[in-house]
């Protein structure tokens, strides 16, 4: 059987040439324009000796270049390796040499984020990677690298149209690189036809299907499956229109919100806490929440809190799902014919079937019982690319176990308690930190809270809250309340008020730095 991911691009282009199909700022792509541009990108890699099957590896925030070199490498057969954006060169090294990609394409970056200057460092240092392009914000611009060619000027001499590549479904369409929040990225190898399904799946939880025009706002980044499967397969596959934010900043998502009339936004818990932040009184808020059809929220556990203000403020129920890279990503999700239930990451998705287990692998039958995630479907990856061991681990029987503690209501809702590693153990007591911060963020005075284990001599680990506030309060007023609320084993006896969180690129609180405080 021949599928390639392309088709979703190449089937929209055919029945709406001539609608918006990538939007940034005064730049505006038809659905034609992006299909010919991909067309060149496939004709350039080609023409440079890249064959079916070879990796190329890609580093581009969201510009309108990403979806141009992302199904120009898929129409050419190849495989898409994207790369987080704040990589430094050493990094890119790794990537590049762990992947075997045979080309780089790399955004030249500003001069705050010097991308251009680190991918190169980082092509320099990897013998096996034989091309390099250099994405420049004007196409027509100079190569700022001595002896470096820049995509514009390679392109301006291919042609607009491409025979696309016949892959299998099985075949790797993208290697997704795990964050590394645990030791050494692994490249998560996802097939041609885990891409589609998940796509598809998308569009039937949303309803995309039977909407006439469905408009993004994609702040998420399209390096990460969250936003290049949720919002850009899914939403190219029913010819929507993507409005891109390359940096999330809440002042200017909600004015492209409102712009835009933008019809589906999708985010992590703190774009959310963003937006909510940013509804100063030249908003017109009612416009926004007249178009916003669709709330998706992923990546992290939402705060019940955020989800009651948000439905407040735009009348839009904030949908949860759950997943990762190795499962494509999405594998669980609100359901669509059912009330939704805020703080619970919803039931499996077509297709997939989704249990607990302990850490001997055996089933956890028992209702609101804590266990792992395990999951088995159509969307769980191939392997960790040229990692057997790695994959073995985590691979039984086509169950794929993701490492997140949950438990499952009467009605098969599961609900996300914490990361299994993220978990604190007080005096022999378990406590889920997510449990305690869905506590805190009920104060007034609290804005957005993390809550980490620190080591303690007599109890082992004890529980830490960093807090940013929303009001006046003291750490000593905070943790008195804590133990009026919260189990004494639970609350947290050290509070510290800080003035951000650290994040990844995709807005995920990187607890690990904040434990090692």
């Amino acid at each position: 059987m021949t599928l390639n991911l392309a088709t979703l691009l190449e089937d929209s282009a055919r029945r709406h040439p001539g609608r918006d199909a990538v939007v940034l700022g005064a730049t505006r792509l038809t659905y034609a324009q992006l299909d010919a541009a991909a067309n060149q990108v496939a004709a350039l890699l080609a023409a440079h000796g890249v064959q079916p099957g070879d990796k190329v590896a890609l580093s581009c925030p969201n510009l309108p270049q990403f979806p141009v070199v992302y199904y120009g490498i898929l129409k050419a057969g190849a495989v898409v390796v994207p790369l987080n954006v704040l990589l430094k060169g050493r990094e890119v090294a790794y990537h590049l040499a762990d992947s075997q990609a045979k080309a780089y394409v790399c955004f030249e970056g500003t001069a705050d984020l010097p991308m251009g200057a680190e991918g190169h460092a980082g092509f320099e240092q990897t013998p096996g990677c034989e091309h390099f392009f250099l994405i420049t914000a004007d196409p027509a611009a100079a190569s700022p690298i001595d002896g470096v060619r820049t995509l514009g000027q390679a392109l301006a001499e291919q042609p607009a149209t491409f025979a696309t590549v016949g892959t299998s479904e099985t075949d790797t369409a993208v290697i997704l690189y795990t964050s590394g929040t645990t030791g050494q990225p692994k490249g998560a190898e996802l097939s041609h036809a885990n891409l589609m399904f998940n796509a598809l799946t998308c569009n039937r939880l949303f309803g995309s299907l039977a909407t006439a025009h469905e408009r993004h706002l994609i702040t998420l980044p399209l390096f990460h499956s969250f936003g290049s499967t949720v919002q850009m397969n899914a939403g190219i596959s029913v010819a929507s229109t993507l409005v891109l934010l390359p940096r999330f900043q809440a002042d200017q998502a909600v004015e492209l919100l409102q712009r835009e009339k933008i019809t589906f936004f999708a985010g992590v818990p703190t774009m959310y806490w963003g937006l909510l932040g940013a509804l100063h009184d030249g908003v017109d808020v009612a416009e926004i929440a007249r178009n916003m059809r669709v709330a998706v929220s992923g990546g992290a556990s939402l705060p019940v809190e955020i989800i009651k203000q948000f439905k407040e403020r735009f009348g839009v129920q904030i949908l949860e799902g759950y997943g990762l890279s190795e499962t494509s990503p999405v594998a669980t999700f609100s359901d669509p014919e059912r009330d939704p239930r805020p703080g619970s990451i919803g039931v499996p998705i077509w297709g997939v079937e989704v249990k607990l287990i302990d850490p001997d692998w055996k089933t956890i039958e028992g209702t609101d019982e804590v266990g792992e995630i395990a999951i088995r479907g159509h969307n769980i990856m191939k392997g960790y690319y040229n990692r057997p061991e790695a994959t073995a681990e985590v691979t039984r029987d086509g169950w794929f176990r993701t490492g997140d503690l949950a438990r499952r209501d009467a009605d098969g809702f599961y609900y996300i308690v914490d990361r299994a590693k993220d978990m604190v153990i007080r005096g022999g007591f378990n406590v889920y930190p997510r449990e305690v911060e869905e506590v805190l963020l009920t104060h007034p005075a609290v804005s957005l809270v993390a809550v980490v284990g620190v080591p303690h001599e007599v109890h082992g680990e004890e529980v830490k809250a960093f807090v940013i506030r929303g009001g006046e309060i003291t750490e000593d007023e905070l943790i008195a309340w804590c133990k009026q609320n919260m189990a004494a084993y639970k609350y947290p006896r050290i509070v510290e008020f800080v003035e951000s969180l650290p994040m990844t690129a995709t807005g995920k609180i990187l607890k690990r730095e904040l434990a090692g405080r």
